[in-house]
């Protein structure tokens, strides 16, 4: 290793060979594969970095540092240390869109003083597709005291040519009984850079940004548990700055402090960049996961699966003994896993009868997720059970029923925004879930931030403008086909994500001469158990389905995974289409979707079917599909018709 230091300033190289330079005033770190450059400056005492691909800058000059309790880590800064490595990883995942990851990452360590020469280092990780990094503030020799970071000054300068796909922050305590924000608005179409979010308050991650004919980054948050708070992006700047920004205020119904507070030493959030001159290093990416460590030391295990669900068309008042019999029943008949019995059962059923529901649901080979509010006084939400969810001490007691009458898992609804008090609420309901066997998924709630590698019983949620809506407004209906296409390069590229796909039903309600009408075709909602990655689907199927529709459209649903081994971006344009194929063992599944209201004629290279028997879904007249087997031979090259809002699917037999 050859060394040269000057007076203030160093630059840092991370080559393969572990090469380290010094000059005056950059510090530069690659990726393995030298793709990636990453430039850590100081100006002025103040810190900053930039994020090169292929020589073109994707993130322009962009500060770091903090404010916190025990010192200014934003200005005055010196260098005083730095350390490299190289890390490689393979670790498993048991519930998600790959099964195996091999992590290869050069990490740099810069540790930086203030001018009360206390230290802060800021811990950066670079894959062939991902750029990380974190801030850690050891204990500067005051012992395990508490520290408050007060804010955060990260910020990503996104150059001006780029349009934005993001989704806006809602005001603290607004929405349904007061129940938001919970990362359920729309996203932006192409947007051009540096336009205000509706509400004024910024942004959620992720945020996918494309840099003209340049490429693509996405950014987003992981590592979080009752560590950190979550954070979100501002507003740009007139240059095209977004900064991080803390919760706010009003959130948990002004319950908790806005700010992050942890004992020394104390480690932030980490901030991933994803990018690459395509989409394939969004949609594949396991940079949430990569990051992270297991937290909760368990031998149980958790199982994910399909759902039967009723409340989606059939609403509150099938939250009644006879109308889950009739959902244990189709559960049975398309080889789900699990019946969700939604919000009120306590009330139209009650505990001793869910006794029995639950043994019916053995009898059937079918096991049983209830529904519960997260409150607590942090909104109005009326819906019950509640009360049950929000202290240890309820918690525990509600658990160990729940695991003496066989119930496997949880869905817990309506939280209170991204303060660490909310944040710290998860990890508990996790951990203790975990300690009673209980699977858990979130709705009403915030994104998850590496969750399916940090607890075992974590499975899903929401965080996003989901199917009820599809239920609740037509003109998200109407919009559907083309939001569709924007889910697996944003929200779904960073996490399971509940949307609650697949319908079959023309009119979204019980009674089918009322209600929203569906737009997609059948081949469509085929296509997302595919596209819409969560390691318990629930399905948006009704009894009616099977005498309705063709039989090889439930036999698809009785095989289709819901986690995966293998994820391989295709084809697709967010808000326009997309084209995926996921491997489960050995058997693919690809799965092709059209958010366009005219045909669209697709063709795709599919190397990992060559050889191989396959079964289609595809669109046929109107509404309808067809099905048809073909065996693929040497040419892997395959040309999708995709109808108006229409899709495909394409599986191994």
């Amino acid at each position: 290793m050859s060394t040269v230091i000057t007076k203030t300033f160093l630059s840092f190289t991370l080559l393969l060979v572990s090469t380290v330079f010094y000059s005056q005033s950059k510090l530069l770190s690659s990726s393995p594969d030298k793709s990636i450059k990453l430039n850590v400056e100081l100006t002025n005492g103040k810190a900053y970095y930039s994020v090169q691909y292929k020589n073109v800058e994707f993130i322009g000059k962009s500060p770091l540092g903090l404010l916190t309790s025990i010192g200014d880590f934003s200005k005055d800064l010196e260098v005083v240390n730095h350390s490299n490595r190289k890390i490689k990883e393979t670790y498993s995942l048991n519930h998600s869109k790959v099964s195996t990851v091999n992590y290869n990452a050069n990490e740099l360590k810069c540790s930086f003083v203030n001018v009360k020469k206390d230290t802060i280092d800021i811990i950066f990780r670079i894959t062939n597709t991902d750029v990380a990094f974190t801030y850690n503030i050891p204990r500067n020799g005051r012992g395990a005291i508490d520290c408050t970071v007060e804010k955060e000054l990260t910020g990503f300068k996104i150059p001006k040519e780029a349009t934005t796909f993001i989704t806006p922050q809602a005001p603290a305590m607004t929405g349904y009984k007061k129940s938001k924000p919970s990362y359920e608005e729309e996203y932006t179409r192409e947007e051009a850079v540096g336009k205000k979010s509706e509400y004024g308050l910024g942004y959620t991650y992720p945020a996918l940004f494309h840099l003209n004919t340049n490429g693509w980054l996405l950014i987003s948050e992981t590592g979080v548990a009752n560590n950190y708070v979550g954070t979100r992006i501002s507003d740009a700047s007139t240059d095209g700055v977004y900064t991080v920004m803390f919760p706010q205020a009003g959130e948990n119904n002004n319950i908790g402090a806005i700010t992050a507070k942890a004992k020394l030493p104390m480690q932030t959030s980490w901030k991933t960049i994803t990018l690459g001159n395509n989409l394939k290093p969004i949609v594949e990416s396991t940079a949430a996961t990569d990051l992270v460590k297991p937290l909760v030391d368990t031998s149980k295990k958790y199982y994910s699966g399909r759902a039967a669900w009723s409340w989606i068309i059939w609403q509150d008042a099938s939250c009644n003994y006879e109308d889950q019999i009739k959902y244990i029943d189709l559960a049975s008949e398309l080889k789900c896993e699990f019946v969700l019995i939604d919000a009120l059962w306590d009330v139209k059923i009650g505990k001793n009868k869910m006794v029995d529901l639950v043994n019916y649901a053995k009898s059937k080979n079918v096991d049983v997720l209830l529904w519960y509010n997260s409150n607590g006084n942090w909104n109005e939400t009326p819906q019950t059970p509640k009360n049950l969810m929000d202290t240890h001490e309820a918690r525990i007691k509600e658990m160990q029923w729940l695991q003496e009458i066989g119930v496997k898992g949880l869905k817990i609804d309506f939280f209170g925004g991204d303060k660490q008090v909310t944040m710290e609420l998860y990890h508990d309901i996790l951990v203790d879930a975990a300690t009673y066997g209980l699977n858990v998924n979130f709705h009403g709630t915030t994104l998850p931030r590496g969750w399916e590698r940090m607890y075992p019983n974590y499975m899903t949620s929401e965080a996003v403008l989901a199917s009820e809506n599809l239920v609740f407004q037509q003109a998200f209906a109407d919009r559907y086909p083309s939001t569709a296409t924007i889910y697996p390069f944003t929200r779904n590229a960073v996490s399971s994500m509940d949307f609650g796909p697949v319908f079959l039903n023309s009119r979204l309600n019980r009674n089918q001469n009322k209600g929203t009408i569906r737009r997609t075709t059948d081949a469509f909602e085929m296509a997302t158990a595919i596209l819409f990655f969560s390691a318990v689907q629930h399905w948006g199927l009704t009894p009616e389905n099977l005498k309705e529709k063709p039989s090889y459209l439930f036999d698809y649903i009785k095989k289709v995974p819901t986690v995966w081994d293998e994820t391989i971006f295709i084809d697709g344009y967010p808000g326009k289409y997309c084209v995926i194929a996921r491997r489960k063992g050995t058997q693919w599944y690809i799965g092709a979707i059209n958010g366009g209201n005219i045909e669209r004629t697709i063709k795709v290279n599919l190397p990992m079917l060559k050889g191989k028997k396959v079964s289609v879904i595809q669109d046929s007249k109107g509404m309808d599909s067809e099905y048809l087997t073909r065996k693929i031979e040497k040419n892997t090259m395959y040309e999708l018709k995709l109808s108006a809002n229409g899709g495909a699917v394409i599986y191994t037999q």
